[in-house]
């Protein structure tokens, strides 16, 4: 991580030096962006680990510099459809730095061209870092020890991630947190889906993040829970099977998506309410 993103986002003076102007966040990409697996804003939306990064980010900034924010993430999304649905939309916004989530949507299907994977995320972050955009992702963490399919697409998770640093070598992209080892290996991050962060796992998503562009944390936001995680019973497998494995594999049967018919939750920059991030 380079020095003047640890000062800040955006740049690492500009917070004084553009005193009162807004510090445009956007966030892009599938679930994980969107929130999917945390807990529920009133009207319903998923909060998520980039709501409560911009909100942690008002709360540190907020007195010298307004954070303005907006969310493009759509779940079920693959990198192409991030591609033609929100790009142009972000571009648009004129975003002082971009968080971006996209790629595992691709590598679950059952056959993935990762020539095509590469060109696609290029495609995301080379109109953004050119129209003055920082732009961050976040390295997938290992899942094996989270659900049966982590094991499953481990060589690919590691082939996407490789892509993900190509990106930062060639492109600027910048990493947002180490996700190897950490928190986010561990299953009471994961929803009982095992295909989202949970509430822990945004929250402590968020709080990397934040960490990342400066903000101190006062704790050990990477390491696990204390005590041992749940245990996993027949009865517990066969309820995930029945309640997420089942709906999942018919939409990949009958070509739908958990996106079909969504829009961005939250299209518009504008302020976010910080209590309890």
């Amino acid at each position: 991580m380079s020095a003047h993103v640890r000062s800040g986002p955006g740049g690492g003076d500009t917070v004084s030096r553009d005193h009162g102007l807004p510090l445009r966040y956007v966030a892009i990409g599938d679930s994980l962006s969107e929130g999917v697996g945390d807990e529920p804003w009133p009207d319903g939306s998923p909060r998520g680990w980039t709501d409560r990064l911009a909100a942690l980010l008002t709360a540190h900034y907020g007195q010298h510099r307004p954070i303005h924010y907006a969310n493009l993430a759509v779940r079920g999304y693959k990198t192409a459809q991030v591609v033609d649905t929100q790009i142009q939309a972000a571009i648009a916004l004129r975003p002082s730095f971009v968080t971006l989530t996209a790629g595992m949507n691709d590598i679950m299907r059952p056959r993935v061209d990762f020539g095509a994977l590469k060109r696609s995320l290029a495609g995301i972050v080379e109109p953004l870092i050119s129209a003055g955009a920082e732009v961050f992702v976040v390295p997938i963490p290992n899942l094996a020890g989270v659900s049966p399919a982590g094991r499953l697409i481990n060589t690919r998770r590691l082939r996407l991630n490789a892509i993900y640093q190509h990106l930062v070598d060639t492109h600027g992209v910048l990493p947002l947190t180490n996700t190897t080892n950490s928190v986010f290996e561990d299953p009471r991050a994961w929803d009982e889906d095992r295909l989202h962060l949970a509430t822990l796992g945004h929250e402590r998503l968020a709080c990397a993040a934040a960490a990342s562009f400066g903000l101190r944390i006062g704790f050990d936001f990477l390491g696990a829970p204390e005590g041992p995680a749940p245990v996993r019973t027949g009865s517990t497998e066969a309820q995930r099977w029945w309640k997420h494995v089942r709906p999942w594999v018919y939409r990949r049967l009958t070509g739908k998506s958990s996106g079909d018919g969504r829009v961005a939750k939250r299209p518009e920059l504008g302020p976010i309410v910080t209590d309890g991030y």
